[in-house]
């Protein structure tokens, strides 16, 4: 049995109901309402393509550094450090991680007038095809103790394609007659790759561990480091480093370029908070429709409170009129959000230069968390943008109101 103290709900919907409508003697009310909503609308619909654009493009450079700089990988701080032994002993306790070893050192690459300074890794081919899918579509099925597998960029500064021979010039120093000269090598181009990262393709290029132990004297079984492969390296990183020496260290992919991935959470939550004010703006209308709704039904709240209408049903009434402004507005703005991003997503509507961004679409990828964000942030604004006006249409007098009528 409802009690005298309840409210009315069949009255307070059918006086929002009323107040709904267009009212030909106060348009401007109805103006600033459609004003609120679109604007709330267009608010939430930006910020879920301006979060998925954000996530998306942070998503992709994730991707494309994820596989050039591995998801793990050891480091020794005394030379020597990483050995097969010690590779043996990883592989046993991690049976299901993946393990590169490698060689590196700094070369000169000169091929047809071209000279240009890179990377050069020294590798298992077969291991690091395991962990390096950009490097296994690029090896090639055969290869030779001296063959080299560069990036796209590096290989059209040198005019070197697949089959074509380059020189390396390493630092190290071998005896000419009477004097010394740096050490070079004619190498083999046995594949070309391509990252979509243009700064590693005019850099880096692949040889077999045999040519670092035959040209640099390395010792067979003892690297400069070792490259893991896991899916979820955030989670396995502290599991490894327990069992390694203390000569070693581990980093992970996000360590090698935590300020790149800072500067753009940083970047995005920035954007959130500005984009945010649109929907501010908008609720600024909201709360002038309800205040301007109560000063010209001043006279029909009076009526309402004599006939007795409680104050909790009157503001009850205009909290749940701005509430369905709001909610609309956002309702719609999602559908739009959401067709705005399948529209982005299925039609190359922007495109991008590839070798500056990775990838020639548009990349767009709004997650939920983001998406939750960006509802709770704007009912909250809603909610708090409703309850100044119900509260003033709560304490209206209505003694005072029809004595002036």
């Amino acid at each position: 049995m409802k009690t005298l103290s309840s409210p009315n709900k069949t009255f307070i919907r059918h006086i929002i109901k009323h107040y709904l409508k267009y009212d030909k003697e106060n348009p401007f009310i109805f103006i600033s309402a459609m004003l609120a909503f679109l604007g709330i609308a267009a608010g939430v619909m930006v910020l879920m393509l301006a979060m998925g654009i954000m996530h998306g493009t942070q998503k992709e450079f994730s991707k494309k550094l994820f596989v050039m700089n591995y998801p793990l990988t050891l480091l020794p701080i005394e030379e020597d450090a990483i050995h097969d032994t010690l590779i043996s002993q990883l592989s046993s306790t991690f049976p299901h991680l993946k393990f590169s070893p490698y060689y590196t050192t700094q070369v000169i690459t000169k091929n047809d007038g071209a000279v240009q300074g890179s990377l050069l890794y020294g590798v298992d081919f077969e291991k690091e095809a395991q962990i390096n899918e950009i490097f296994r579509q690029a090896k090639g099925t055969t290869h030779s103790k001296f063959s080299v597998v560069m990036g796209e960029g590096l290989s059209f500064e040198m005019n070197a394609p697949i089959g074509e021979k380059v020189t390396l010039y390493f630092s190290e120093q071998h005896a000419v007659g009477f004097g010394t000269m740096p050490l070079q090598k004619r190498f083999l181009v046995n594949g070309v790759f391509k990252s979509g990262l243009k700064a590693y393709d005019k850099a880096i290029m692949y040889t077999p561990l045999e040519a670092f132990e035959k040209l640099l004297k390395r010792s067979k079984g003892f690297y400069d480091g070792l490259h893991i492969y896991t899916e979820n390296p955030l989670d396995e990183i502290d599991a490894i480093k327990k069992i390694l020496p203390d000569n070693v260290v581990i980093e992970g992919w996000w360590q090698q370029n935590g300020n790149f991935f800072a500067a753009m959470e940083l970047e995005k939550k920035a954007l959130f908070l500005v984009l945010m004010l649109i929907i501010l703006v908008a609720s600024l209308n909201i709360i002038s429709s309800l205040l301007m709704t109560v000063m010209s039904r001043r006279s029909e709240i009076a009526l309402m409170r004599t006939l007795g209408a409680t104050q909790k049903e009157i503001e009850s009434i205009f909290f749940k009129l701005g509430l369905i402004i709001g909610s609309a507005g956002i309702l719609s703005g999602s559908i739009l959000g959401l067709l705005g991003i399948w529209i982005l997503k299925t039609f190359d509507i922007i495109s991008m230069p590839e070798d500056v961004y990775g990838t020639s679409r548009l990349p767009v990828d709004l997650t939920l968390g983001d998406f939750g964000w960006i509802i709770a942030g704007t009912s909250l604004i809603i909610i708090l943008s409703s309850l100044y006006p119900a509260k003033k249409a709560s304490q209206t007098d209505p003694l005072t109101v029809l004595r002036n009528e």
